[in-house]
């Protein structure tokens, strides 16, 4: 008797890590059904798009990449094809109605079903956000080939917002926020760490707005897992920065010195519009409470320029607390409606004006990023491993400031975590050599 060959898996991912995240999961979820992942999509049985809705035209890229595969379906009909993720949820039996290709449509919360429908056993459409606790009839992590010998992994903690910011689509596709039990997260660091992940980056879409028994550092055990180096986590509200999370950037050593807190805008007047419920004051007095706590911190932040009635005025408030703060990075976008979502409707910023905004920011954001990667060269920092370089002996991993570092390395290996001397800055990685 011949032992079967195994069906292929091949998940593209877009946007967040919690996408990256979500794409791990759903493939230990089909590698229990006899799936291996494949990097081509014309070797795979099975075809998954695992979609973000953050960004601009997400709906159109998804439509645009299913046209793609067309040839592919049409060669080998028995291909499975499968959209997942927050455009799924949004879009629902609209995608299978505008490209029949589509087998089968499943949303963020439902996912655990993926199995079942890709089998015929479940309708081919799950956008429900089920009462079921979706990582209770996921199976075991298991070493797939995204986090084969991987020395750092994600973990969700949250998933869900509350917050209904004007601009946001995350409480209508990922729904209201909801915590992992503190048990079930340790439980799945420990066996991350018992894999050989020496860095786990915890996820949410609010994830400092997590509730429960513990979660602050100390209290959970993180420090205390024996071979976790590193702790990270992505990403947060102003609002939810309590007390004891800023006290844990202090006290807890593995927690990293980066923090990615968004703060949007510095007008109060457009995160009033925005529906923030915070103030720029409020956002300065608070990154003045974390850099007392943790003097080193790097700080990175996300900005939306030509949100509908910002001024020149509002724009100027802006530049003004980038100024106050001095980033290491930050992301910036011109605002975009995203349908469904209260802002949606409002007149937006003309295109031109709207656009000659972003590129002043993002020229005073990238000469901050620039100054602080120029102030890293002398100074000696930890470095995570991750791949080998593309020159001979050279490796690469990340700064416990999430810099990626090139270093001269020949005898190391992927999850070393080694003291690195800075040397060279560029655009957007370091040069280091070993200490």
């Amino acid at each position: 008797m011949t032992e079967q060959t195994p069906k292929r898996l091949f998940i593209k991912t877009y946007g967040c890590q919690m996408n990256v995240y979500d794409s791990q999961r759903m493939a230990e979820a089909m590698g229990a059904e006899g799936y291996v992942e494949t990097d081509r999509p014309d070797d795979a049985d099975m075809v998954l798009l695992n979609t973000c809705h953050i960004r601009e035209k997400a709906a159109e890229k998804l439509y645009s990449d299913l046209g793609r595969l067309k040839p592919l379906k049409a060669g080998r009909p028995d291909l499975k094809i499968g959209v997942a993720g927050c455009v799924a949820q949004a879009e629902g039996d609209e995608i299978i109605r505008r490209m029949p290709i589509v087998d089968l449509v499943v949303g963020p919360q439902a996912y655990h079903r993926l199995p079942a429908m890709a089998r015929g056993d479940a309708p081919a459409v799950d956008t429900d956000f089920p009462a079921e606790d979706k990582f209770d009839h996921l199976p075991a992590r298991t070493m797939n080939r995204a986090t084969r010998r991987a020395p750092a992994a994600f973990l969700t903690v949250q998933e869900g917002c509350d917050k209904f910011c004007a601009f946001c689509v995350v409480p209508y596709t990922r729904g209201a926020e909801v915590s992992r039990p503190a048990a079930r997260i340790l439980a799945e660091a420990r066996d991350l760490v018992a894999r050989g992940v020496r860095e786990i980056t915890l996820l949410g879409q609010n994830v400092n707005g997590w509730h429960g028994e513990g979660l602050d550092g100390a209290e959970t055990g993180f420090g205390d897992l024996p071979g976790l180096d590193r702790i990270r986590y992505t990403t947060s509200h102003p609002n939810d920065m309590g007390d004891d999370l800023i006290a844990a950037h202090r006290d807890v050593p593995q927690l990293m010195p980066y923090l990615h807190l968004p703060v949007q805008s510095g007008s109060d007047r457009i995160l009033k519009a925005m529906n923030r419920k915070h103030t720029a004051d409020h956002y300065l007095r608070l990154i003045d409470r974390i850099r007392a706590a943790r003097p080193d911190i790097l700080l990175t932040s996300d900005f939306i320029v030509g949100f509908p009635g910002e001024t020149d005025a509002d724009h100027a408030a802006t530049l003004r607390l980038v100024e106050a703060v001095g980033f290491g990075t930050a992301f910036s976008f011109r605002y975009s409606p995203r349908p469904g979502t209260p802002a949606a409707g409002r007149e937006p910023v003309e295109g031109a004006v709207a656009d000659a905004r972003l590129q002043e920011l993002q020229a005073l954001l990238t000469r901050q990023q620039r100054a602080v990667q120029d102030a890293m060269v002398g100074r000696t920092v930890g470095v995570l491993f991750e791949k080998a370089g593309r020159l001979p002996g050279q490796m690469v991993g990340k700064s416990d400031y999430l810099h990626p570092v090139f270093v001269d390395a020949p005898d190391a290996q992927v999850g070393d975590l080694v003291p690195v001397r800075i040397k060279a800055s560029s655009t957007n990685s370091l040069a280091g050599e070993l200490v």
